[in-house]
């Protein structure tokens, strides 16, 4: 199965699935955000995204979730969490049912139970091994999006191999998972686009009724594509939905997303045990310790770094000073306090670098 790794090494893994006639392209709009904390692995069906179509026997659903499994053991993925969107979708629905333990939690968005009637999927195959998928590009970008197409999409669609898609179409003719819903047992949300033909809410709303503990989320002005339409709704529900180690959620907060992005871009191998250790004790099990509110943890922390003279990681917790809701008068005052006990030049170097980052924070 063709695929791409993206995203820390070590990072919680995280596959993504596709739609029907589309690529990995399909999860652009997410990539960013999920890969600053996820190992995310996206693959192609076959016959899109220029993998090989498939060739002999019958495609189904339980074949590409099998399949789905192979590559993501091959990336070092044992157990996972998965998004899809449409039939990404049913193959997440299916590994959750039907190979407990390998996944860890559950995404369909803009999928169903059961698509439809079977004879569609196979008229579909039909036209498109006589006619290839160009024949279906109008009809497909008014199913796709509720708001201006994406051309690059539609492009994907155009060059998906006839016989990828059409074997694509009988699985889902032969897709049918009602009765097992009851057997996802994996935190799942469930994401409908309420502009949505292909499947309208009302197949999103048998999923969370079937699947224990469900989460339902509607959301307005998207179609099939949800992802793209409403790109930034999606993110944050998935955001909301995926887990996060408590370690990295707090670096984040008191450090903010550039910084944090920037120190797990430069991570390697030599640097990755290191990062992962701040990560999990220094974030994880003592600022998120509940004896000290964050206030005052960066009162602790910038005296501590006033008394060894480091200065750059000073101007760093000077920023999450401010974020932790410090004022400059009261930086200013820690600073005056640590010249009493650290020395006044480590205070004189400690003011001059506050005070540049308070400039360029537009505080000073």
């Amino acid at each position: 199965m063709q695929h791409r790794l993206d995203g820390p090494e070590h990072g919680p893994p995280l596959v993504l699935g596709p739609s029907l006639g589309t690529s990995i392209r399909l999860w652009e709009p997410q990539l960013a955000a999920l890969t600053r904390t996820f190992r995310v692995l996206r693959f192609d069906l076959p016959g899109h995204g220029g993998a090989p179509p498939p060739v002999g026997g019958s495609l189904t659903i339980d074949v590409l979730a099998e399949r789905v499994l192979e590559v993501a053991e091959a990336s070092g993925m044992e157990s996972f969490h998965y998004a899809g969107v449409s039939i990404g979708g049913a193959i997440g629905a299916t590994l959750a049912a039907r190979h407990p333990g390998r996944l860890r939690s559950l995404a369909m968005i803009c999928s169903s139970a059961r698509f439809g009637e079977p004879a569609g999927w196979r008229e579909r195959a039909r036209l498109v091994r006589d006619e290839g998928t160009a024949a279906l590009l109008e009809a497909t970008a008014a199913r796709w999006f509720a708001g201006p197409a994406d051309r690059a999409l539609l492009d994907d669609l155009a060059a998906t191999h006839p016989q990828g898609y059409a074997a694509c179409c009988e699985a889902l003719a032969g897709y049918d998972l009602r009765a097992e819903l009851g057997a996802i047992t994996v935190p799942t949300l469930v994401l409908a686009g309420r502009d949505d033909p292909a499947t309208p809410p009302v197949h999103a709303r048998e999923l969370a009724d079937g699947i224990p503990g469900a989460t339902l989320v509607e959301v307005p002005a998207a179609a099939h594509l949800a992802n793209v339409d409403q790109p930034e709704k999606v993110t944050a529900a998935l955001l909301a939905h995926l887990p996060v180690t408590p370690g990295m959620r707090v670096r984040r907060e008191v450090l903010g997303d550039e910084h944090v992005d920037r120190a797990v871009a430069r991570t390697t191998g030599f640097t990755r045990d290191f990062q992962d250790f701040i990560t999990r004790y220094a974030w994880g099990e003592i600022w998120t310790r509940p004896g000290l509110d964050r206030r005052t943890r960066s009162c602790v922390t910038l005296t501590a770094l006033v008394a060894r003279g480091h200065l750059d990681e000073l101007a760093m917790h000077v920023r999450a000073a401010l974020r932790n809701g410090l004022s400059p008068d009261e930086i200013g005052e820690v600073l005056l306090q640590s010249a009493v006990y650290c020395g006044v030049p480590a205070a004189n170097a400690a003011f001059a670098v506050a005070q540049r980052v308070l400039s360029e924070n537009d505080v000073a």
